[in-house]
C-alpha cells in the first residue's frame, strides 16, 4: 500500500475525530430502539435543561477523550517498543508491561492507598510498568532473541498474574475482589473527569518523551553500536522510550484496567504505509491507536447485550488471532 505520509497522517486524524463526535452521542447502552443520541443534541441546544450538559461533561467527554488519549498510548508505546527492541512481535501486553502495570494498580486498591491519595493508582501502575520494561531492557541489551523475549514476556506475565492473585485471595473483602476482577478486564464505563484528570498529564508527558526520542529511533533500527557511530545518544534514546512507555502504559492501565493488543496490532497495519520509517510509524501508530480504541468502545455500547462488555475482551478477541497469524508469519520467514 503506497500513500504519501502526510495523506495517511490526515486520514487518521480524520477517522479519529469522527470517532470521537460518535463516542459523544451514543449513550452507554444502545440497542436499535433506544436513540438517545439526536436526543442530547437537541437538548444541549435547549438553555432550559442542564440535564444534557451535565451528561456530556461528566460521562460523555472524559470517556471519548480517554479512549482517545489510552489508545493513542498504547498505539505510540508499542511502536516505540518494537522499534527500541528491533522485534516486531514486542508490545506491552505481550511482554508484560500492562500486566505489571495492573499489579501495581491492584496493590494500590489492596492497601488502600488508591483511597487516601488519587494519585497513588495511577503511580502503582507506573511503577509496575517500569518494573517491567526495565527487566526487559536487561534482556534486550544483551541482544536476545524473538523466543528469549517472548519466554521473558510470559515469565514476566505469569509473575504478574500470580502476584495479583495472590493479593486477591488474601482481600479480606469478596466484594472488593470482585471489583478488582472487573476492573482488571479493562473498561471506559463510568469514568469521570478525576480519571483523565489523574491520567492524562501523565500519557502526555509519555507521549513527548517517546516523540521526543522519534529521529533516533532511525539510528537505533540499525543497532547500537551503529547508532552510537552515527552520533546518537543510545542510552539517552533508550531511556526516553522505557520512561515514557511505563508512563502511557501505566496511567492508561491505572484507570482503564488491562487493555491489550492495541499496540501490537496498529503498529504492523501502519508499518508498510509509513515505509518502514520507525520514526514516521510513532506518530501514525498513536493515531490509529486512538482510532482502533474508539472504535472499540463504540462496538461493546452497541452490541445488544444485558451488560456492558469489557473493552479488554474485546480487543482481546482481534489482537489473539492476530499475534498467532504474525508468529505464523514469522515461522514462514525463518524456514
Amino acid at each position: 500500500m503506497n500513500i504519501d505520509f502526510g495523506k495517511l497522517l490526515l486520514l487518521l486524524t480524520v477517522t479519529t475525530l469522527s470517532l470521537f463526535c460518535l463516542s459523544l452521542m451514543l449513550p452507554s447502552n444502545f440497542s436499535g430502539t433506544y436513540t438517545a443520541a439526536p436526543f442530547l443534541l437537541l437538548e444541549l441546544l435547549n438553555d432550559d435543561t442542564d440535564l444534557a450538559h451535565t451528561i456530556l461533561i461528566e460521562l460523555r467527554i472524559p470517556r471519548a477523550t480517554l479512549a482517545l488519549f489510552v489508545g493513542a498510548s498504547l498505539g505510540l508505546a508499542g511502536a516505540a517498543m518494537q522499534g527500541l527492541l528491533r522485534n516486531p512481535l514486542a508490545e506491552p501486553g505481550v511482554v508484560g508491561v500492562s500486566g505489571s502495570a495492573a499489579l501495581g494498580a491492584t496493590l494500590a486498591f489492596y492497601t488502600g492507598l488508591a483511597t487516601i491519595a488519587p494519585l497513588a493508582l495511577p503511580l502503582g501502575g507506573i511503577a509496575g510498568a517500569l518494573g517491567a520494561v526495565i527487566v526487559l531492557f536487561i534482556i534486550a541489551g544483551k541482544r536476545a532473541e524473538t523466543t528469549t523475549l517472548l519466554l521473558a514476556g510470559i515469565a514476566i506475565n505469569a509473575i504478574a498474574g500470580a502476584l495479583t492473585a495472590l493479593v486477591l485471595n488474601l482481600s479480606p473483602n469478596p466484594f472488593a475482589a470482585m471489583e478488582i476482577i472487573f476492573w482488571q478486564m479493562g473498561s471506559l464505563a463510568d469514568r469521570s473527569l478525576l480519571h483523565l484528570q489523574l491520567a492524562g498529564p501523565l500519557m502526555a508527558i509519555g507521549w513527548t518523551l517517546i516523540l521526543l526520542a522519534a529521529p533516533a529511533t532511525r539510528a537505533l533500527s540499525l543497532g547500537e553500536v551503529t547508532a552510537a557511530s552515527l552520533g546518537t545518544n543510545v542510552r539517552t534514546t533508550q531511556r526516553q522510550i522505557i520512561v515514557g512507555t511505563a508512563l502511557c502504559v501505566g496511567a492508561g492501565v491505572a484507570v482503564t484496567g488491562v487493555i491489550g493488543f492495541i499496540g501490537l496490532v496498529v503498529p504492523h497495519l501502519l508499518r508498510k504505509p509509513c515505509a518502514n520509517d520507525p520514526a514516521k510509524l510513532l506518530l501514525a501508530s498513536a493515531g490509529g491507536g486512538a482510532s482502533l480504541l474508539l472504535a472499540a468502545d463504540i462496538a461493546v455500547r452497541c452490541i445488544p447485550v444485558g451488560a456492558e462488555l469489557k473493552l479488554g475482551v474485546i480487543t482481546a478477541l482481534l489482537g489473539a488471532p492476530f499475534f498467532l497469524y504474525l508468529i505464523f508469519q514469522l515461522r514462514r520467514l525463518e524456514q
